[in-house]
């Protein structure tokens, strides 16, 4: 199969999500897309770089100044997941030393 005629299955692709942002938005740059999402510029770097992560607030900050869906978002990032799940540790409290 070709890949005009079907979609590829890919991972993890943040180069994607901010490439696709940069064409969307019609920057020039990392720079000017940090400017447009209002976040320093190392951020984006990282991001790209794949050493920080795409944050649920930074998602919707793209989703704000892009007007894509989230969904579509994710989906330009590669994030395939139909469910997100919280850690239990999350929903405890933090124990004093008094304690």
């Amino acid at each position: 199969m070709n890949s005009d005629s079907q979609p590829e299955q890919r991972g993890y692709d943040p180069d994607n999500l901010l490439g696709s942002l940069i064409g969307k938005l019609k920057l020039k740059n990392d720079a000017a897309l940090s400017r447009a999402l209002e976040v320093s510029p190392p951020v984006i770097s990282k991001i790209r770089h794949r050493r920080l992560p795409v944050t649920a607030s930074l998602l919707i900050r793209m989703h704000e100044v892009s007007a894509l869906s989230i969904k579509e978002l994710r989906d330009l990032l590669g994030d395939r997941r139909n469910k997100f799940r919280i850690s239990e540790k999350h929903f405890k409290p933090k124990s004093t030393p008094n304690e």
